[in-house]
C-alpha cells in the first residue's frame, strides 16, 4: 500500500501548528504570570562569594540575596564573605554594615593518637556516625572524643580542616565560619569561637575525673583550678568540663598556665 505524500504533508502541518499554538500560549502566560526581581537581589548575589555552601542558612547564595532584599536576612548575612562583602551588600541595600567578629571552627579534643586510650582495634567503614553502631559509640575510651574519620573533612569546602594524629583540626585561616563541620560531627565537638579567642578548652567530656583519667591524657578533670585563678572571671566548671567566656577573656593565660592536664590551649 502506498503512502500518500499529501497526509504526511498534511500532518506535519498539523503537528507543526500545534507546536506553534501551545508556543505561543506558554510565552503569554509566562509574560503574564511572570513576578518582576528586584535588581538588588542580582547585584548582591554578584558580590557574594558563589560558594553557596549554605552556611548562612539558606539554599546557597541566591537564597541569601533573595531574603536579605526582602528583609529576612542581614546584610552580614553570609559568613564566608565577611566583613568586607557585608559592607558591599550593605552599600546595594542603602544601609550601615554592623560589625561583627570574625568567627572560626574549634574542635573540643585534644585526644591524640598518643593521649587518647583505646578499648579495641576497629576495622570497618571509616565514617564518624557509623560508628554510633559499634559498641561504645567507637575504639576510643572517651566517649566523647573525636573518631577521626573525617566526616567534618568531607564537608568543608574551604580545606580548613584535617585529621592530624588521630582528630581533627582546624586551620583558623583557612576557614570561613560556614558551619559544614559543626553539622557533619555526630560528636558535636566542633563550635564556632572568635578568631581572636586566645584560649581555649580541647576538650568536651562530661565525665568525672576518674574517668577521664583512665580514657585520656589532656582531658579535663573538672578540678576548677582554671576557675579559681581567673582574675576576670570568664572561666567556669560546668557539667564536669571547663567552658571560657570569650567575651570576658582578657587572655591573660593564667588558666593554661594553672591546668594540671594542659587541656586548655593557645589560639
Amino acid at each position: 500500500m502506498g503512502i500518500s505524500i499529501t497526509g504526511i504533508i498534511l500532518a506535519a502541518v498539523i503537528v507543526g501548528g500545534t507546536g506553534i499554538l501551545i508556543g505561543f500560549f506558554l510565552g503569554a502566560a509566562g509574560e503574564k504570570l511572570k513576578v518582576e526581581s528586584d535588581p538588588r537581589e542580582d547585584a548582591i548575589a554578584e558580590v557574594l562569594p558563589g560558594n553557596n555552601c549554605g552556611g548562612c542558612g539558606y539554599a546557597g547564595c541566591s537564597g541569601l540575596a533573595s531574603a536579605i532584599v526582602k528583609g529576612e536576612a542581614e546584610v552580614n548575612g553570609c559568613p564566608v564573605g565577611g566583613a568586607p562583602v557585608a559592607a558591599k551588600v550593605a552599600k546595594i541595600m542603602g544601609v550601615e554594615a554592623e560589625e561583627t567578629a570574625r568567627m572560626v571552627a574549634f574542635v573540643k579534643c585534644g585526644g591524640t593518637c598518643e593521649k587518647a586510650g583505646k578499648d579495641y582495634e576497629y576495622y570497618g567503614e571509616e565514617d564518624c556516625a557509623m560508628l554510633a553502631y559499634v559498641p561504645n559509640g567507637g575504639p576510643k575510651s572517651c566517649n566523647y572524643g573525636c573518631l577521626g574519620y573525617g566526616n567534618c573533612v568531607k564537608e568543608c569546602a574551604f580545606d580548613a580542616i584535617h585529621i592530624i594524629d588521630g582528630i581533627a583540626v582546624v586551620d583558623k585561616e583557612a576557614c570561613k565560619a560556614c558551619g559544614k563541620c559543626i553539622a557533619a560531627c555526630p560528636k558535636h565537638l566542633i563550635e564556632l569561637v572568635p578568631y581572636e579567642a586566645n584560649y581555649k578548652v580541647r576538650c568536651a567530656s562530661q565525665n568525672k575525673g576518674r574517668e577521664v583519667t583512665a580514657a585520656c591524657e589532656v582531658g579535663c578533670i573538672a578540678c576548677r583550678i582554671c576557675e579559681k585563678n581567673c582574675p576576670a572571671g570568664a572561666i567556669v566548671v560546668e557539667n564536669n568540663i571547663a567552658h571560657i567566656d570569650q567575651e570576658k577573656c582578657t587572655g591573660c593565660g593564667t588558666c593554661a598556665e594553672k591546668c594540671p592536664r594542659k587541656v586548655i590551649t593557645v589560639a
